[in-house]
């Protein structure tokens, strides 16, 4: 008997060792469908961010708040990159968006750092937690894991990457190949995955998740 080539491919991934579900782009690449903008005022997403024939998302950075997927997320690795295309500023990628926003802007989840000088830096947000201790608490400046290797952002004006995998309760964030740090006993450990909006224009391209088993 013959099978048809479809269900081969999918009895194969069945029983391939250490297979994984294939990465899908958050971004469909044509438009903005199942992402929306979070911020006070409210805004329609359409005015903050635009998707290019290249697929190139160039966001406005302003008002302040943050990109949101509409679906909620665990379990997972984040692919995204950024650039900023004129004079480099402040942004961050959310995960486990679970409520908000809180004090009119930010939401409780976890943010891995994208300010420029900051790359890789971790934030636990409106009340997020994890176990390992803080290396610069919430006063004068926000609570936050420094990044644990030397720094490995590229210079302004070039793409860089974020990888960050979340499997249970445990972050590991990877700038530009590098492992910049790793937090477990995360709270929350799931939720909506998104994108800061603070003041400074740039861009995103190549956002893809793959879920892990």
């Amino acid at each position: 008997m013959r099978f048809p080539t479809a269900l081969l491919l999918a009895l194969s991934l069945l029983v391939t060792p250490g297979c994984t579900a294939p990465s899908a782009g958050l971004f469909n690449g044509r438009d903005l469908a199942g992402w929306e903008f979070v911020g006070v005022p409210a805004t329609d997403i359409t005015t903050v961010c635009t998707v290019r024939p290249d697929g190139v998302i160039a966001v406005t950075g302003k008002p302040v708040g943050f990109l949101a997927t509409t679906a909620s997320h665990h379990d997972y690795q984040l692919h995204a990159e950024w650039r900023w295309p004129g004079k480099p500023g402040n942004g961050g990628v959310l995960v486990h968006i679970s409520s908000g926003p809180k004090d009119r802007a930010w939401p409780l989840c976890l943010q891995v750092q994208t300010k420029f000088g900051s790359v890789g830096d971790l934030l636990p947000m409106a009340g997020a937690t994890f176990a390992e201790p803080l290396t610069q608490a919430a006063t004068p400046g926000p609570a936050l894991k420094a990044q644990t290797a030397p720094d490995s952002e590229r210079p302004a004006g070039e793409w860089n990457s974020c990888d960050i995998t979340c499997r249970g309760d445990t972050i590991e964030v990877v700038i530009n190949g590098v492992r910049q740090n790793l937090v477990t006993r995360v709270v929350p450990a799931a939720g909506r995955i998104g994108f800061q909006l603070e003041g400074s224009p740039y861009e995103l391209r190549n956002v893809r998740l793959t879920p892990l088993e």
